[in-house]
């Protein structure tokens, strides 16, 4: 379930999204809710600093420039996704998968569990 708020800033208004759920995942440097264990695809995956899961649905994020990349699984291309309160990296976002099995990964989020902390 998502909950809306809306936060005044000095740029004006931004909105934020706040989830409801048993176990939410939030940044680790300012909390800003991001997914739920409701939306891990998996937790079979490895990021840059180690241990990372797949989402199917990640909030409150900010996409960079697509870039192809070479990982261990072929061919992706990706775009960073950084936190869009503090702006800390968090993992990326699969734009397109070059192999057919990875086809999967396509529109899924990776956020690296050392760049995560439990909100709730």
């Amino acid at each position: 379930q998502l909950e809306e708020s809306f936060e005044n800033t000095a740029m004006g208004l931004t909105y934020r999204t706040y989830l409801n759920g048993t176990r939410i995942f939030g940044c680790n440097k300012c909390r800003t809710h991001l997914s739920t264990t409701d939306s891990i695809i998996s937790k079979a995956f490895q990021g840059q600093h180690g241990r990372a899961y797949l989402f199917d649905t990640v909030v409150n994020v900010e996409e960079g420039p697509s870039e192809d990349r070479h990982m261990t699984t072929g061919l992706h291309t990706v775009k960073d996704i950084y936190c869009s309160r503090c702006r800390s990296v968090l993992g990326w976002k699969y734009e397109r998968a070059y192999e057919q099995s990875q086809r999967y990964k396509e529109g899924k989020y990776i956020l690296e569990k050392q760049l995560l902390t439990d909100v709730i």
